[in-house]
């Protein structure tokens, strides 16, 4: 055996997968699955008994988390379902260009420059107005199968005008 140190090179990711299996029986109501390729909150699940060709069925509806569109997947419920990983980050707003985009405060004192304005339009108006009055705004970025998306925000107080 030799004494020698190894070195391994480090990346962001560490190679992981955007999705884990979970058995469809086990997912339940306000959990996450993945319908037709497209990361969902479950809304709602049915499940159907065994018939006579042995499988019960699960029923599941979901919202897409980034477009809010209803989407629906019957899967036998002993088979494995695709979950994404999902993470939500809070991130202080610095600046919105005339462009779309955002700029935003990391926890490690860097910016995010990569996200658009959200195509909420409650939530781009909220976000202007409360940039424009000068207000301290934290926004939460949903993120899931290397999407990401502005889906919250918040007025932390402060405001300079």
């Amino acid at each position: 055996m030799s004494d020698e140190e190894h070195q391994f090179e480090s990346k962001a990711d560490a190679g992981a997968s955007k999705t884990f299996p979970q058995q469809a029986g086990t997912i339940r109501k306000n959990g996450y699955i993945v319908i037709k390729n497209r990361p969902c909150k479950v809304v709602e699940v049915s499940t159907s008994k065994t018939g006579k060709h042995g499988h019960a069925k699960c029923h599941f509806v979901g919202i897409d988390i980034f477009t809010a569109k209803k989407l629906e997947d019957i899967v036998p419920s002993s088979h494995n379902c695709d979950v994404p990983h999902v993470s939500r980050t809070d991130y202080q707003l610095i600046d919105i260009s005339e462009d779309g985009f955002v700029s935003l405060l990391t926890e490690s004192g860097g910016t995010k420059d990569d996200l658009k304005l959200p195509s909420d339009e409650a939530l781009m108006k909220q976000m202007q107005d409360g940039f424009n009055e000068g207000k301290d705004l934290i926004v939460s970025v949903m993120s899931a199968m290397g999407e990401e998306q502005i889906c919250t925000v918040k007025d932390i107080g402060g405001g300079s005008k």
